[in-house]
């Protein structure tokens, strides 16, 4: 039998993972930093600890075949040190560690956004660093290093998603842009004509969970995972406009001005009380990707099941009873177990 670990299991992405492999016929092993906070319905064995720890990363692959790595610490700007130290260098060193233990499969998730906006159709296209968003260069790095090290013992499977919603959901789009719409001062962005390749956290389980047992993968191989429709920017600000009564923009500006505007709002974060407006890499994740679920229906067996109103609808009565307060741009820091 398949043994399955899956990291981050008490997060977004871990959580619908833990909950998509409990339909197949595998044995499952949940990494996380808290064991309280596993979904009450998981019944397989939990491994605590911090992926920082290098004797941590050499006990949790005990007896594993395959590592969906979902845990992750995230930043929608700055803070590239912090991404390093709690995000890049411990994922590189499970990695690592897999190889060097023969783990037979790394499946790791990544971000539609890579390499947009002109090569993000093509999921296998490099990655394209920004200066502006570390985070996103550290997600980059990691793709690099399954790339080169596609050739050893372990087949390295990259899951290009899009933008997260749903239930258990952590830092995303939504939580970030609902509470500036409500200023009236977020302008359309190409008139809002760019597509926004939302997924349910229910399709991304899936999604990992058939890359898990899939027996055809080998080297590097990496595709593009997105919602059953992907709707235009202005088709989603237009359902939330209509459905839950947020502001529309009042105006539109084409990709430079909005990438500079976003510049300047960075400029001023040190001396204002508040976080940016905006920032450019949200001005990123407006950029056009041209993706489809092709590569992966085909080679996975993937069928996205869940439209995106429904996506949204499910996040929001979540957001209504969680967020107290604007959610911070950056996830807290950890303190070492």
């Amino acid at each position: 039998m398949n043994k399955i670990l899956v990291t981050g299991a008490n997060g977004f992405v871990g959580s619908h993972i833990l909950a998509a492999l409990q339909q197949h016929n595998v044995e499952v092993v949940a990494a996380c930093r808290d064991k309280n906070k596993i979904p009450s319905w998981f019944t397989g064995e939990v491994r605590t600890g911090d992926l920082r720890n290098p004797a941590y990363i050499q006990s949790l692959l005990q007896d594993v075949d395959t590592v969906c790595h979902a845990a992750a610490w995230t930043s929608l700007w700055g803070h590239a040190e912090h991404s390093k130290d709690l995000y890049l260098k411990p994922s590189l060193a499970l990695m690592n560690a897999c190889i060097k233990q023969g783990i037979s499969r790394f499946i790791f998730i990544s971000t539609t956004s890579a390499a947009a906006p002109d090569d993000s159709h093509d999921a296998n296209s490099p990655g394209k660093p920004r200066a502006f968003w570390p985070h996103l260069n550290s997600v980059i790095a990691i793709e690099n290093a399954m790339r080169q090290n596609a050739n050893g013992p372990t087949t390295m499977v990259n899951l290009r998603c899009g933008l997260f919603a749903g239930e258990h959901y952590g830092l995303g789009l939504f939580p970030i842009l609902l509470p500036r719409l409500k200023t009236h001062l977020v302008p359309w962005v190409a008139g809002g004509s760019t597509s926004m390749p939302i997924i349910d956290g229910e399709d991304i389980g899936q999604a990992f969970a058939l890359a898990a047992i899939n027996p055809a993968l080998k080297g590097y191989e990496s595709f593009n995972i997105v919602g059953p429709e992907i709707p235009t920017t202005k088709q989603v600000i237009h359902f939330l406009h209509t459905e839950y009564g947020y502001p529309e923009p009042h105006f539109s500006v084409p990709f430079p001005i909005a990438y500079a505007f976003a510049w300047l709002m960075e400029k001023l974060d040190p001396v204002v009380p508040w976080e940016p407006l905006v920032t450019r890499s949200i001005i990123h994740l407006l950029e056009e990707t041209g993706v489809s679920n092709k590569s992966a229906q085909m080679r996975l067996g993937y069928q996205a099941k869940v439209h995106w109103k429904d996506a949204i609808r499910k996040q929001l009565k979540e957001m209504q009873i969680r967020e107290k307060g604007n959610m911070r741009m950056a996830r807290p820091l950890p303190e070492m177990l």
